[in-house]
């Protein structure tokens, strides 16, 4: 039983830590909402009053937020994370922000006499569920491999991917492909609805054929159907959208689909769709195929 922390208690940070509990692990959790959290104290988790509490009761710490910005609010200041390291602790961040953000946070953490890795997921909260998450993860290898059972406790692939922020291109790389492939199976489903093929027959056939990847076996119902709570948002998508367009720009690698695809995401939120999950580009591709949802 390792003695642990987790702040960011949102959709998946909550699973994550459910996950923690019941492999036996002792848990001090904050979050900025407390009363999201008290299903996780019911089960055992300890409540720490500010980031900083739990950084200083734990010996790893995890984190899960949504920006590079949240992140720096639950870091910094004198309730901040970096207050509470000290010599020995881990900080293992699995918040999706630029690798260059990350690498600044790591030389903080290490000033502490601490260490970070940045260990970003691949998956959605249905994956976590059902226990196939894989981690990535970046930074030092003996650091990677004090946490590596801790992760695996959370998800059964975890990757050592090199130095400090590789994991996070690695993720960024991955996550464009949502949007692309959420796009092009949109264009899939109408086309063959527009040609007289009814909905629900193209959504079968698709999410069982060739190019059924396993995020189209799970999103691609959600055509037929009302929006319901995100999984992952049209605002939360467009960042990572981000992310990678501005690291193919410092790399010079053109990234055609992934620029087309963050336009579809733009126009989502100009039709007031921002907080839905992205699979809501069909939505938007229907009405310009004056197709009605």
């Amino acid at each position: 039983m390792a003695n642990l922390g987790f702040v960011g208690l949102g959709v998946m940070g909550s699973q994550m830590v459910n996950r923690l509990l019941s492999k036996g692990h002792a848990v001090t959790g904050y979050n900025r909402t407390r009363s999201k959290a008290q299903w996780l104290i019911d089960k055992g988790m300890k409540w720490a009053n500010s980031p900083r509490e739990v950084s200083a009761t734990a010996d790893v710490t995890f984190a899960m937020v949504t920006n590079a910005g949240a992140l720096s609010a639950i870091a910094e200041g004198p309730d901040g994370l970096l207050a509470g390291f000290s010599k020995g602790k881990i900080f293992s961040d699995m918040s999706t922000i630029s690798p260059a953000a990350s690498r600044a946070l790591a030389a903080k953490v290490r000033e502490r006499g601490a260490d970070m890795v940045d260990s970003p997921v691949s998956g959605s909260v249905i994956t976590l569920q059902e226990g196939k998450l894989s981690v990535m993860v970046g930074g030092r290898r003996e650091t990677f491999d004090r946490v590596k059972p801790l992760l695996l406790d959370i998800g059964p692939k975890v990757t050592y991917v090199g130095d400090n922020g590789l994991a996070l291109s690695m993720k960024i790389a991955t996550n464009l492909s949502l949007a692309v492939q959420m796009l092009a199976f949109s264009e899939g489903v109408l086309l063959a609805e527009k040609s007289g093929i009814a909905r629900e027959t193209a959504v079968d056939v698709l999410t069982h054929s060739a190019v059924a990847s396993p995020m189209i076996q799970y999103r691609g119902p959600f055509v037929l159907q009302q929006p319901q709570e995100a999984w992952f948002d049209v605002n939360m998508m467009q960042k990572d959208m981000l992310l990678a367009l501005e690291m193919g720009r410092q790399l010079d690698v053109p990234l055609p689909t992934t620029a087309v695809s963050n336009e579809f995401l733009t126009a989502a939120r100009g039709m007031g769709m921002a907080r839905l999950d992205f699979a809501v580009v069909f939505d938007v591709l229907a009405r310009m195929s004056g197709v009605a949802k």
